[in-house]
C-alpha cells in the first residue's frame, strides 16, 4: 500500500464516475471539485437520452442541490463555468452491452486514453421481492454481489477496490453536517414515526444498527483509491461501518427520535403538531402480527363495516388508518430480513487503511473516515434527524 498526499494525487487526475447523480456520487463529485479544483477531468456518466438531457439532469439533480452551496458561495455566478471546465457529462446506461451506452466514438477514444480511475456508484435501489427466490433479500444486494463477482473475474491487471458501506446516513461534517437525500433505510422509520404513522414495530432493542455517515464513505473511497492506484492486479475489500469500532444500539436511535420529535414536532397538513410517544417494539414477528391484528386490522374491519352502513361517513378516518397499516406492513416487508440480524462487519482492512493514512501524513482532517470521532447521541439529535426533517420530510 502506497500512500501520498490525497490532494497531490488528485491534481491533474482524470476520473470516470459511473452513476453520477446518485447520493454518494454527488458527494464524491462535490468533494473533488471543492478540495482539488486542479483535478484534470471528471467524466460523469448518468442515464439520459442525449447530451442536453444529461447536462440538464446533472444540473437539476446535483448542482442545484444544497450539497453544492459551498461551491456556489465560493464561485457565485461563475459556478457553472467552473464545473463545465472540469467535467464532461456523459449520457449512457450501464445496462447496455457495449461501452456503458456511450455512443460518441471520439469521446470513447479520448476516455480510453485519459481515464486513470473508475468509480462505480451506479445501482438499482429497487427493494422489491424478485431476488428473494434466489436467496437474497432484495435486488439491491443481489446485483451488488453479482457485480463484485464479475469485476473480480474480469479485472485482469486493473487494481480493484470493493468498498462496502453499511447503512449510509447524512453527512457528518463535509461539506456541512446533515445533508441527506431520499429516504434511506432507517429514515423510513424516522419519517413514519415523526409523522405519527409508526407507533409500533418489531425488532431487537439491543441490536446493533451499523450506520455510517455518507461523507465518511466518500473519504474512505478517495483514500483507498490513492492507496491502491499503482497496485496492478490487486483486489481488496473494505467494509466501511461502525459495528466494531463505534457500535450504536437501536434503542439509542429510538430514544433520540423520541426526544427530537417531542421537542420539535412535525406540523401536519392541518397545521397541527404531531404528538409522538415511544414506539412499542415487539420482540418477535408472531407478537408483532398479533399486535397488528388486535390493535389495527380488527378495528379497521369494524370501521369498514360502520363506514359502509353510514354511507361513507367515516371514509377519511378509514383511509387514514388503512394508509397507516399499509405503511407499517410495507416497512416490515422491506426490512424484515434485517430486523433480527446479529452480524457485525469486520472493518479490519479499513482500520489498517486509516492507520496507514495517518502514518503517511494524509490530510485526515479533510478526509476523515474514523467512526470513533462520532458522538452518536449528538449526531442523531443535532445532525441526522434535523437533516432528514429538512431534506426528506414532505
Amino acid at each position: 500500500m502506497e500512500l501520498t498526499s490525497v490532494l497531490k494525487f488528485l491534481e491533474n487526475r482524470t476520473i470516470l464516475v459511473v452513476g453520477a447523480t446518485g447520493f454518494l456520487a454527488k458527494i464524491f463529485v462535490e468533494k473533488i471539485l471543492r478540495v482539488q479544483p486542479n483535478a484534470k477531468k471528471l467524466y460523469l456518466l448518468l442515464r439520459a437520452q442525449d447530451n442536453n438531457a444529461a447536462l440538464q439532469r446533472f444540473n437539476n439533480e446535483a448542482v442545484a442541490k444544497d450539497l453544492f452551496k459551498l461551491l456556489r458561495e465560493k464561485h457565485g455566478a461563475n459556478l457553472n463555468n467552473f464545473i463545465s471546465q472540469r467535467t464532461t457529462i456523459l449520457p449512457g446506461d450501464i445496462t447496455c452491452d457495449e461501452n456503458l451506452g456511450v455512443k460518441d466514438s471520439n469521446l470513447l477514444e479520448e476516455m480510453w486514453k485519459e481515464v486513470e480511475a473508475v468509480v462505480n456508484l451506479a445501482a438499482t435501489t429497487n427493494f422489491d421481492e424478485r431476488a428473494r427466490k434466489y436467496g437474497w433479500p432484495n435486488p439491491y444486494v443481489f446485483t451488488k454481489a453479482l457485480a463484485e463477482m464479475l469485476l473480480g473475474d474480469l479485472k485482469e491487471e486493473v487494481p480493484l477496490v470493493i468498498l462496502r458501506p453499511t447503512i449510509v446516513t447524512s453527512t457528518f461534517q463535509d461539506p456541512f453536517p446533515g445533508w441527506v437525500e431520499g429516504i434511506r433505510t432507517i429514515d423510513s422509520l424516522a419519517v413514519g414515526y415523526g409523522k405519527g404513522k409508526l407507533t409500533s414495530f418489531v425488532g431487537d432493542p439491543q441490536a446493533t444498527i451499523d450506520v455510517i455517515p455518507a461523507d465518511m464513505v466518500v473519504n474512505a473511497m478517495i483514500v483507498s483509491m490513492v492507496a491502491h492506484a499503482d497496485q496492478r492486479g490487486s483486489q481488496i475489500i473494505y467494509h466501511v461501518g461502525t459495528s466494531v469500532s463505534n457500535p450504536v444500539e437501536f434503542t439509542l436511535i429510538q430514544d433520540c427520535a423520541f426526544h427530537y420529535f417531542k421537542e420539535h414536532p412535525w406540523i401536519d397538513k392541518q397545521g397541527k403538531p404531531v404528538i409522538v410517544s415511544k414506539v412499542n417494539v415487539l420482540s418477535s414477528m408472531d407478537s408483532f402480527h398479533r399486535y397488528m391484528v388486535l390493535h389495527y386490522l380488527l378495528p379497521l374491519k369494524g370501521l369498514e363495516i360502520v363506514n359502509t352502513v353510514l354511507c361513507q361517513f367515516f371514509q377519511a378516518k378509514y383511509l387514514e388508518l388503512h394508509r397507516k397499516i399499509k405503511f407499517v406492513m410495507r416497512l416490515l416487508d422491506l426490512y424484515g430480513p434485517y430486523l433480527f440480524f446479529k452480524g457485525i462487519y469486520d472493518d479490519m482492512n479499513t482500520e489498517k487503511l486509516r492507520r496507514a493514512a495517518k502514518e503517511a501524513g494524509i490530510e485526515m482532517d479533510a478526509f476523515n473516515f474514523n467512526p470513533k470521532s462520532i458522538n452518536w447521541e449528538d449526531y442523531f439529535l443535532n445532525t441526522h434527524i434535523p437533516g432528514v426533517v429538512k431534506y426528506v420530510f414532505k
